[in-house]
């Protein structure tokens, strides 16, 4: 019963294999991981090569997440000051949305299963 296979349209599936193989890759993964440096020296050893350049400071190189996603803040722009209107924070608020749209699902899926 153990052993015993899947068939299916597109051939068999064995449960047991996969959980070998899964066993096998993560052991196989934590040995190359047991095998790299574990030692961290001082320096240079830990920043990017870029050819010579000093590199730019943390605060010069930091991308914020505005500059990032300004292209799609700016095109749904409309979207996004519709919905500022609308959340404002209050758990009390989203609470009663959530219960408000499922009492709405509701109506719409089970009453007309019940009518037909």
């Amino acid at each position: 019963m153990v052993f015993d296979t899947l068939e299916s349209v597109g051939g068999y599936w064995s449960p047991l294999v996969w959980i070998i193989a899964v066993i096998l890759a993560g052991l196989v993964a934590y040995i190359l991981w047991g095998l790299g440096s574990k030692q961290q020296q001082g320096g240079e050893q830990g920043t990017p090569f870029l050819s010579g350049h000093p590199g730019p400071s943390k605060e010069e190189a930091h991308v914020r997440a505005d500059n990032m996603y300004w292209g799609i803040t700016k095109a749904l722009q409309g979207y996004y000051t519709a919905m500022n209107r609308i959340h404002n924070g209050v758990i009390n608020d989203y609470v009663l949305w959530f219960i408000g749209m499922a009492a709405l699902f509701f109506i719409l899926i089970v009453v007309p299963e019940v009518i037909l």
